[in-house]
Parts: C-alpha cells; sequence; structure tokens
C-alpha cells in the first residue's frame, strides 16, 4: 500500500547491466517503411495501362510470360500498345511493326468492361489482319465472398 506523498522507488541500474526493455521504435520503423515500399510498388507490378476489366465467374487462367503484349482499350475508346497510346488510324501499323520485329509475341486485350464489344472486336481483328493468332482477353474473377483474384 502506498502513502499519500511518497514515490514507489525505481530500480537503479548500475553500469554495465543489461537492461531486458525492449525498445520497439526501430521494429516499427522497419514495418513503416516495409509498408511504403510495398505502397508504391504495387501498382508498378500492373502491365499495361490501368483499365477496369470485366467480371466472370471462371476465367481460364494462363501464365504471365516475356512474349505476352498488352493491348487496352479504355472507356473512351483510346487504344494503348503496352504503356503507348497509339491513335486509332496508326493502329494497325502499329500492330504490324510488332508482328515484324517478333512474329511470336502473344496478345492479351483489356477491355473497360463499360465499352461496347464492338468497339474491343474492331481491335482484335485488327490484331487478326496484323497475322497475331494468339490473342486472349482479361478478366478479374467474380468475388464469392472471398479475396478477389486477377485472372
Amino acid at each position: 500500500m502506498q502513502l499519500r506523498g511518497h514515490k514507489k522507488e525505481e530500480p537503479v541500474i548500475k553500469a554495465g547491466a543489461v537492461q531486458s526493455d525492449i525498445n520497439v521504435t526501430p521494429l516499427v520503423d522497419v514495418c513503416l517503411v516495409l509498408l511504403i515500399i510495398f505502397m508504391v510498388v504495387t501498382p508498378l507490378l500492373q502491365k499495361g495501362v490501368d483499365v477496369a476489366l470485366p467480371e466472370t465467374t471462371r476465367p481460364e487462367k494462363v501464365p504471365e510470360n516475356e512474349q505476352q503484349m498488352v493491348v487496352a482499350v479504355k472507356m473512351d475508346g483510346s487504344v494503348f500498345v503496352g504503356q503507348d497510346w497509339v491513335p486509332a488510324g496508326q493502329l494497325a501499323a502499329a500492330i504490324k511493326k510488332i508482328k515484324t520485329e517478333s512474329p511470336n509475341k502473344e496478345i492479351v486485350v483489356k477491355g473497360d468492361k463499360r465499352l461496347r464489344y464492338k468497339e474491343i472486336r474492331e481491335v482484335m481483328k485488327v490484331l487478326n489482319d496484323a497475322g497475331f493468332t494468339k490473342v486472349g482477353l482479361i478478366a478479374h474473377k467474380k468475388e464469392t465472398g472471398s479475396s478477389t483474384n486477377i485472372y
């Protein structure tokens, strides 16, 4: 029992004695730095341009590889080959140039879900006319109560 006016005595630590308290400040600093790194790097892992993808219940999984090239069609109809915007009139020439430079490329099309299928089909027709036979579509897996996967 403590009496009024009396303070509990602090233990005296002698020089050279081992202190058993844990300093968590460096741990918190490292965790915050790692969090910032993940927040910066995560958007960079996405290939191509950011597009609102359509959802499907059972998309076919196809592993990513170096031979894949992303062609994205945004909601406003603009087409991006990789990260580069290509004007509508120059799309066929740009695709043919890519085909001559690397004929074994596989193309994946990221079409905005708010577009009409006709607009996606026109881009796919240009790809087929250039000679690309391996053309696929990218979609999100529909959520079924668990975490969202991108396929």
